[in-house]
């Protein structure tokens, strides 16, 4: 029988599917059926850091050397990693998570759990949730992303998995004993090659099988990470959601099936986010200070530029529209993507700072 806390939680992990790939194929659509790969070039020794589904079709693996992943896909098209862009998508995927809780758990870019156990969103469900911040991720970031669904981190990591790409699986908790009970141990975080042929040895092969062993067994055996496999084979895992940092930046953007053709045409859309914004800014705690207001403009040759300039108390709807003016001057051709924002930092930071319950 599985351990359960007093207050059952709602925790989601979620992941990106494939995201180095899938920004890619986001800002170049060219891609978007062909086999490409994120990593260094073959003759520098380089090595795959992701790769699509398309080359995975093909055998192409994370890790694996770029000359290897060339031979067994020709065709394969090897891009070098873009982390300033990589890192843009996912503060804007983090600022999604941060609509429903501020208990995210970052694992890497494109990696996080959540807990909702307290949020009121969707009825409360988990569920419904996760689906919400699937379709605003696709939506709003033009990657697709997975989620697992579960009473703990060790169980929705292991969801998370089961129906990707751009899906989702569910374990209630009262389906978590008949879930294990199948579960490959290999699937328990920290059961590596080593540990698994060692289980292997002694017969067990999926958790039903590990329960078979008490507690005092397992420490003899595996030493103190017995009694982490004593808990988990049974679905137990009582690790909090620790959350991140404090966040960094807020901010609300749009892609339009028209192009912009000019920047007047912009100022005409500048209303609507930053009424969006505030209503946001409403809902983020009021302990945080706001240092920076800023614009991101993405035009139709798929090349960008953000602007920022020091916050002008209130967020006056002229203040984004000089800063604009002066980003759009860049690049001055239609616009597919407009984002207006602000950056936070803590109060006890130095620093010319604006309450938020300035913008109330």
């Amino acid at each position: 029988m599985s351990i359960m806390s007093s207050a059952t939680r709602k925790i989601i992990h979620c992941d990106c599917d494939c995201f180095y790939a899938a920004v890619e194929m986001r800002d170049d659509p060219r891609l978007l059926n062909l086999p490409i790969a994120i990593g260094g070039k073959s003759d520098r020794r380089g090595v795959v850091a992701t790769c699509n589904y398309k080359a995975r079709e093909y055998g192409v693996r994370s890790a694996m050397p770029t000359a290897q992943a060339l031979k067994l896909c020709r065709d394969l098209v090897v891009i070098p990693a873009t982390m300033a862009k990589y890192r843009e998508a996912s503060l804007r995927i983090r600022e999604i998570f941060y609509r429903y809780t501020d208990k995210v758990e970052p694992l890497s870019l494109d990696e996080a759990y959540l807990d909702v156990s307290d949020c009121t969103q969707c009825g409360g469900s988990a569920t419904l949730i996760a689906a919400e911040i699937r379709d605003a991720i696709a939506k709003e970031v033009g990657v697709t992303a997975s989620a697992g669904v579960a009473p703990n981190k060790f169980l929705a990591k292991v969801a998370s998995d089961l129906n990707k790409p751009n899906g989702q699986y569910v374990i209630t908790p009262q389906q978590v004993d008949t879930f294990v009970q199948s579960l490959a141990v290999r699937r328990i975080n920290g059961v590596g090659k080593v540990t698994n042929e060692k289980l292997e040895r002694l017969g067990i092969k999926t958790c039903g099988d590990l329960q078979k062993f008490d507690l005092l067994a397992l420490v003899n055996k595996f030493g103190t990470f017995g009694s982490r496999l004593y808990d988990l084979c049974r679905g137990v895992d009582e690790r909090p959601v620790n959350a991140d940092s404090r966040r960094k930046s807020l901010s609300v953007e749009h892609t339009y099936g028209d192009d912009l053709p000019d920047y007047d045409a912009c100022t005409k859309k500048l209303p609507e986010l930053l009424m969006e914004l505030r209503s946001r800014l409403r809902r983020v705690d009021s302990d945080y200070a706001v240092t920076k207001q800023f614009i991101k403009i993405k035009f139709d040759d798929f090349t960008s530029t953000t602007l920022e300039r020091a916050v002008v108390k209130g967020l006056p709807l002229e203040s984004f529209e000089q800063i604009g003016a002066e980003a759009w001057q860049r690049n001055p051709r239609p616009v597919r993507l407009l984002g207006i924002g602000v950056r936070f930092i803590d109060e006890s930071e130095p620093g010319r700072a604006i309450q938020l319950d300035l913008f109330h």
